[in-house]
């Protein structure tokens, strides 16, 4: 019998049997193992007895060898419930002696929210608004009355007008930040269904299992979905449970969604194809799972070809730490078949009991607060958006906030195409009634006051304005790293590496984590073969991550993304290099004196042979302008191939100093003949910059 059976025999929590069942002195890893006849005779007898009087007696196991451990566990339980009780009242006692002891004074300084106009600022520190633009033009910032300044500018403006100031958050961002993280009653909790998002490589089957599991909640006649133009739907065992299937295009969507702050997966299903293993989709797919840390279940599928070999696949499994459980691990698999519906049911059971295992549980009975899966515009009803709801109970007439865009709850559509008045925890609907189209992964939350909402929206739209002027937040960078070591605010330096060979991606993986100190420690999210891709860019500002490349370099939209959003993308030639700017990164010894700067991006489009220069690259200024006289490199398939200086660089029959974006161009490189059709080449430069204090 497994754990999880005998749980639901005796009326218990798995999650609270497995220790149980080790503290008896049996082996139980969790909910799926095996327990034998002897431990499941013994375990009614525990289970039975601790439902009395634990005083009456003594635990008794007819004759079993465990009789005294099982006493002892429960003696020992005893002695922890009073140690736990008296303790957590000691603590309370001390907590409050130190707060009575400890009142926080008020802060000094005006209070100023931001962003702010200069009109506004003026008026908060009491100086005329012609006062204000000429102290700014001091400073050497020209601006009008209804500029928005940004949190440097007003510092620096105080400092020199010798006012004292201060950081606010205003009270519509507070009562915001207290309905999405008020702390619920634990009265009022109540179970919520899992919310399951489907990953893995291309053409393994994901949409093909999410197909199966509609038809098959749809033949069983229960409430079953089902149009996945919502993004969401939920499937209902008869006389089990429900669960929510979030359909996102992949595992990009997924962390960028988390980027933005909105981790909304409970359950991840890797899916496999039986008849070709793990990929590097696969692969990618997991590290991201594992990073949103979440539960991960494998789905064997097409296990019902000829072809199909799962030995293979959780070989490939235990190469990437996702242990079958079958081996001894902790990794459920299920073999499953979209297209005959083998191993759905017990696909779907398995993820109930997951949820069941997580204890997952919300409060219904509260303003609702959640997070947009996807939103368009729509024709008839304006703006539309495909929410979750995460806490609470959404309902029709709400006063709804998301982002910069507010509006009052107008109609809300079910998986079904149904309109409904209200939908509670990990449910998701179609709401209407935006004053604008939220972005996907952006958060939600509802407030009583329709005015504070509409305040806070304009707030937010005001931030969103002044980000957009002076560019995104910078992430981590490895020049900051040890600030950030010393500070206290920094335990764990994550990386994503790629590299043109397997052997170069393990090798620069375990040198770098062989770096890990008491400071901090270095971890590897996420390593791979190929090109930098917006995958990697996305997965590194959702986990403020360091991309290094080893041989090879971003793509386009790579690039784009890592520019736009500052990661910090690092490219090495030479293994010892990365290790050692690593290490004096850890150690504060880093100094950023060179840095790269790209110029131009020419792509290849035909090649022409000459007998007397060789071979001649017909190529297109995609970005920038190529320059005669610069560095630059040739990338194919995203890996260098070549990195040098041009022999030449025409247009038409014309020697050109260089060639602006959008023009063509015919390029030599010099002591290199062998350039492709597709071919890549990059035009740069590299910037000294002096070391900051």
């Amino acid at each position: 019998m497994r754990v999880h059976e005998l749980a639901k025999e005796l009326g218990v929590n798995s999650k609270d049997l497995v220790p149980q069942i080790r503290k008896l002195g049996f082996d139980a890893k969790n909910h799926m193992s095996v327990v034998d006849d002897e431990i499941v005779q013994l375990m009614r007898k525990v289970c039975g007895k601790s439902g009395a009087k634990k005083s009456e007696g003594k635990v008794k196991a007819d004759g079993l060898v465990h009789t005294q451990n099982a006493k002892a566990a429960v003696e020992d339980e005893e002695i922890e419930e009073v140690a736990a009780e008296t303790e957590t009242e000691e603590l309370q006692k001390l907590e409050k002696e130190l707060q009575d002891l400890n009142k926080p004074e008020p802060p000094a300084g005006i209070p100023i929210s931001f962003p702010i106009t200069v009109g506004d600022l003026a008026k908060v520190l009491g100086k005329t608004i012609p006062e204000m633009i000429k102290a700014l033009m001091t400073m050497g910032v020209f601006a009008n009355v209804n500029q928005l300044l940004n949190e440097e500018i007003v510092f620096t403006v105080a400092k020199q007008l010798e006012i004292p100031v201060r950081r606010e958050t205003s009270d519509v961002e507070k009562l915001a930040k207290q309905v999405v993280e008020k702390e619920d009653d634990p009265s009022k909790l109540k179970l919520r269904p899992p919310v399951v998002t489907m990953m893995g490589h291309v053409d393994h089957g994901k949409t093909s299992l999410l197909d199966a599991i509609r038809k098959t909640n749809v033949a069983a006649r229960e409430v079953g979905l089902i149009t996945q133009h919502i993004g969401a739907y939920g499937v209902t065992i008869p006389g089990k449970g429900h669960v929510t299937f979030m359909d996102t295009p992949g595992h990009e969507a997924f962390t960028a969604m988390r980027a933005r702050g909105a981790n909304v997966t409970d359950v991840v299903v890797l899916v496999v194809a039986a008849d070709d293993g793990v990929m590097p989709q696969t692969i990618e797919a997991a590290d991201h799972a594992r990073e949103a840390g979440c539960p991960i279940i494998v789905a064997i599928n097409k296990s019902d070809l000829p072809s199909a070999n799962p030995q293979k696949v959780m070989t490939g499994l235990q190469q990437i730490n996702l242990m079958p459980e079958e081996w001894g691990g902790k990794t459920v698999c299920v073999k499953v078949s979209a297209k005959t519906g083998k191993g759905i049911e017990e696909l779907l059971e398995l993820l109930l009991l997951e949820s069941e295992i997580l204890d997952l549980k919300a409060n219904p009975d509260r303003l609702a607060a959640g997070a947009v899966i996807e939103s368009h515009l729509s024709k008839g009803q304006g703006p539309v958006a495909t929410v979750l709801i995460q806490k609470g109970t959404l309902r029709i007439g709400d006063n709804m906030i998301c982002g910069p865009f507010y509006g009052k709850v107008r109609s809300l559509r079910n998986d079904l195409g149904k309109n409904v008045k209200e939908a509670g925890p990990s449910y998701a609907v179609l709401v209407s009634g935006l004053n604008g189209v939220p972005e996907a992964g952006e958060t939600f939350v509802v407030l009583q006051d329709e005015k504070i909402v509409r305040q806070l929206a304009e707030k937010r739209a005001l931030e969103h304005r002044e980000r957009e002027m002076r560019g995104s937040d910078k992430h981590l960078a490895l020049e900051d790293l040890y600030d950030r070591i010393s500070e206290g605010t920094f335990k764990e330096l994550k990386l994503i590496v790629k590299a043109d060979v397997q052997g170069s991606s393990e090798a620069l993986k375990q040198s770098l984590e062989g770096l890990s100190n008491d400071s901090c420690r270095v971890r590897v999210v996420h390593s791979g073969i190929g090109g930098i891709n917006e995958s990697d860019i996305v997965l590194a500002m959702a986990s403020e991550a360091i991309v290094l490349g080893f041989h090879v370099k971003a793509d386009t939209n790579a690039q784009t993304l890592m520019e736009r959003e500052h990661v910090d993308v690092r490219y090495y030639g030479i293994i010892y290099e990365a290790v050692d700017d690593v290490r004096k990164a850890l150690e504060g010894l880093l100094e950023p004196t060179l840095k790269e700067v790209l110029d131009g991006r020419v792509e290849i489009r035909k090649i022409f042979h000459s007998s007397k220069v060789g071979n001649i690259g017909g190529g297109y200024v995609l970005k920038g302008k190529i320059i005669r006289n610069n560095r630059i490199r040739l990338v194919r398939d995203h890996v260098v191939i070549f990195e040098g200086t041009l022999s030449a660089l025409k247009r038409f029959k014309d020697d050109v100093r260089d060639v602006q974006e959008g023009y063509e161009c015919g390029i030599s490189l010099h002591n290199f003949n062998d350039i492709k059709e597709g071919d890549l080449i990059e035009s740069f430069h590299v910037d000294k910059i002096a070391k900051k204090l």
